[in-house]
C-alpha cells in the first residue's frame, strides 16, 4: 500500500497475469484519506500499450475510486518475463465540489506552485491463474503460482520458472500428438504404396488384354486364309 498525504494507492504495483494474444486488465484502488477533494492523473511510459480508464478524475473526501488499466494483447513475451513499463500517478488538492470535468493539466504544474504528490508504479508479469484440472501437486499444496518481486525489481530463478512454466507447457509437443503424427505418417505411406501397387496391376491387366487381343487377331486372320 503506497501512502501519501492525499491518496493511498493499492496495490503498489500493476500485476498482469501475462498471456500471449490476450487483453489483460488490473485495477488500482485510490483512497482519499483527507477532507479535501483530490484530483488525480495517471501517466505511463508506454501509452500505446495500455488503456487507463479513467486516466483523470476527482476523489471525494474520505472515499475511494477504482482505476482500471488494460494491457493490449501482446504477440510475444519479453525476455525473462521482465517489463520495463512504468506508471506515474499524480494527485493534487482540488476545489471543493470539483468533478472530472474540472481537471486540467495546469493543476499538476509544479512550476506554477502547486503541491503535487507523485507515486511511481511498476508493471509486473505474473503467472496466469491455472484451472484446478491443470494444477499439479507440489511440495506445498494450495500454494499460489504468483511470483513475487525482489527489492531490485527482478525475479529470482525459481520465480522465473513459475512464471515461464505455463508457456513452456503450452508450446511443448505432447506425447499423444507425436504418436498421432507418426500414425498418420505411417498410414499415408501405406496408402501411397497401395495406390502404386494398384496402378501397376492395372497396367499389367491392360498389357495382358492387349496381348490377348493381338493373339486373337492373328488367329482370326489365320482362319480366314485357309
Amino acid at each position: 500500500m503506497n501512502t501519501g498525504d492525499l491518496l493511498t494507492i493499492e496495490p503498489q504495483e500493476l500485476q498482469f497475469p501475462f498471456e500471449l494474444r490476450k487483453q489483460i486488465s488490473c485495477s488500482l484502488e485510490l483512497l482519499n484519506k483527507s477532507d479535501n477533494y483530490v484530483a488525480f492523473k495517471v501517466k505511463t511510459t508506454n501509452p500505446k500499450k495500455y488503456y487507463v480508464r479513467p486516466n483523470t478524475g476527482v476523489v471525494s473526501p474520505r472515499s475511494t475510486w477504482d482505476v482500471t488499466v488494460t494491457m493490449q494483447a501482446q504477440k510475444e513475451a519479453p525476455p525473462d518475463m521482465q517489463c520495463k513499463d512504468k506508471f506515474l500517478l499524480q494527485s493534487v488538492v482540488a476545489s471543493p465540489g470539483a468533478t472530472a470535468k474540472d481537471v486540467n493539466a495546469e493543476m499538476f504544474n509544479k512550476e506554477a506552485g502547486h503541491h503535487v504528490e507523485e507515486c511511481k508504479l511498476r508493471v509486473v508479469y505474473v503467472a496466469p491463474t491455472r484451472t484446478p484440472s491443470s494444477v499439479r501437486e507440489g511440495p506445498e499444496e494450495g500454494s499460489s503460482p504468483r511470483a513475487s518481486v525482489s527489492d531490485n525489481g527482478s525475479l529470482s530463478a525459481s520465480e522465473r520458472a513459475v512464471v515461464l512454466m505455463p508457456y513452456v507447457e503450452r508450446h511443448k509437443p505432447q506425447d499423444n500428438t507425436i504418436e498421432e503424427m507418426a500414425l498418420i505418417s505411417k498410414l499415408t505411406a501405406e496408402r501411397n504404396s497401395a495406390i502404386q501397387q494398384n496402378n501397376r496391376l492395372q497396367q499389367e491387366l491392360i498389357f495382358c488384354y492387349w496381348n490377348e487381343h493381338v493373339v486373337w487377331k492373328k488367329l482370326q486372320k489365320f482362319n480366314l486364309s485357309k
